[in-house]
């Protein structure tokens, strides 16, 4: 179904960035700093700094350190202010690739995103050229130990979920991004174990990775999200492995 290459696509997004750890807390501090500039401090009126913070917490961020980069965020001193920017292209073989930042210098930024492209037998397009391939979706990915799917999947549609999907370890609960924060309350209510809820953006068609343009699309990724001002990379690419 739709929804096993939607997942395959995301989980590999997920590993890569665990296996780079030491990276994520600069890109999680980031964005709970642009929350907090954005919104406020409060993370009960303020859904993205919410989810900002259970993102860091997932990602073994001490609480302290969440809280110094909060309390810095709120001061008036407005030394850094990052700029939300998206970036859009093609990976090698056409594959369509988004690019979310957050950035305090943009010349810097896109000379490093077009480097990163053009190293990888890829271009950077013009604002457009793939965003309309994407559309936002909430995700909420539940621990399935013992729980019963057909009990998850009948709970979650009732709660406002548009699609469940189950996963070795994991049930995959797919919204509207507007109904996220919405669906997460109502399944935490009723005691499951949520391991992330987030928004993502998921591609309405796949282009085929294969042969030689595997290990290219592979680099690039990492390229991508080996940069401090990228928040996270979205593709189209279905990789042909067996």
């Amino acid at each position: 179904m739709a929804g096993h290459s939607k997942w395959n696509n995301i989980k590999r997004r997920k590993e890569a960035q665990d296996a780079k750890r030491a990276k994520i807390f600069t890109k999680m501090s980031k964005e709970i700093f642009a929350a907090v500039r954005a919104q406020g401090d409060d993370p009960a009126t303020n859904l993205r700094l919410r989810a900002a913070i259970e993102k860091a917490k997932n990602a073994n961020i001490p609480s302290n350190n969440i809280d110094r980069t909060i309390k810095r965020a709120r001061g008036d001193s407005g030394d850094v202010n990052y700029e939300e920017m998206s970036y859009e292209g093609y990976g090698p073989g056409g594959v369509a690739v988004f690019v979310k930042v957050l950035t305090d210098n943009r010349n810097r930024t896109v000379a490093d995103i077009r480097h990163a492209f053009s190293k990888n037998d890829g271009n950077l397009g013009e604002d457009g050229c793939v965003s309309f391939l994407f559309a936002d979706t909430g995700l909420i990915v539940l621990e399935s130990d013992e729980l019963d799917e057909e009990t998850v999947m009948l709970e979650a549609i009732e709660a406002g979920a548009e699609d469940v999907e189950a996963d070795e370890a994991h049930f995959l609960v797919w919204t509207d991004e507007k109904e996220l924060e919405q669906v997460r309350e109502a399944l935490a209510k009723q005691g499951y174990t949520i391991d992330t809820a987030e928004q993502t953006m998921v591609p309405s068609t796949t282009s085929t990775v294969a042969g030689e343009d595997i290990p290219k699309m592979e680099k690039l990724i990492d390229m991508l999200e080996d940069n401090d001002d990228v928040q996270d990379v979205y593709h189209n690419g279905d990789f042909q492995t067996g």
